[in-house]
């Protein structure tokens, strides 16, 4: 039985039916509506916790999926669970194919920032200022590139950039 039809709460009931309704009305070729199926099962576990599952709903979908902007953002969801497992160079490795396939999506490139900045604080700690500063530099790029896509978003980023002096006058122009 598909995940989705497991849910117990209204909200999720609700957005399956919904959702169940506009892929039958879509004229879309069956194996993009079955990787959409898998999508939203993968989203679905993910929301519950239940990243093992996710992650082989992710997969079938992937392998499903033609369009590639789809693919980016089942990339993108692949990486944040292997994030949150502390799976850092799995993420990175997801969240880079995800932007090669889409590079609009400052999400990926945000979340690449942190994972750098994160490094390069335990560098720091260790003592390794230069691994440190390298790290960082590389942070600052994905967050310049976030910015100049969504410059609204990340205020502790900006304000990381401009505390540490990687900030550039002319980021917005």
């Amino acid at each position: 039985m598909p995940r989705t039809q497991r849910n117990d709460n209204f909200i999720d009931k609700s957005f399956t039916v919904m959702a169940d309704m506009i892929l039958k009305m879509l004229p879309t070729k069956k194996q993009s509506k079955e990787a959409f199926a898998y999508y939203r099962d993968g989203m679905s576990a993910q929301a519950d916790g239940e990243y093992a599952e996710a992650l082989e709903n992710y997969e079938v979908a992937l392998t499903l999926e033609d369009d590639a902007y789809d693919k980016s953002f089942i990339l993108y969801n692949m990486g944040l669970i292997h994030a949150s497992n502390g799976d850092h160079n799995a993420a990175l490795e997801k969240y880079a194919a995800a932007i090669e396939l889409n590079p609009r999506m400052p999400q990926a490139l945000n979340n690449t920032a942190v994972i750098h900045h994160y490094r390069g604080e335990q560098a720091e700690t260790a003592g390794d200022t230069k691994t440190a500063e390298t790290l960082y530099d590389q942070a600052a790029t994905y967050w310049l590139e976030a910015l100049r896509m969504a410059p609204n978003n990340y205020i502790e980023a900006q304000n990381w950039l401009k505390n540490t002096g990687r900030m550039p006058a002319d980021i917005f122009f």
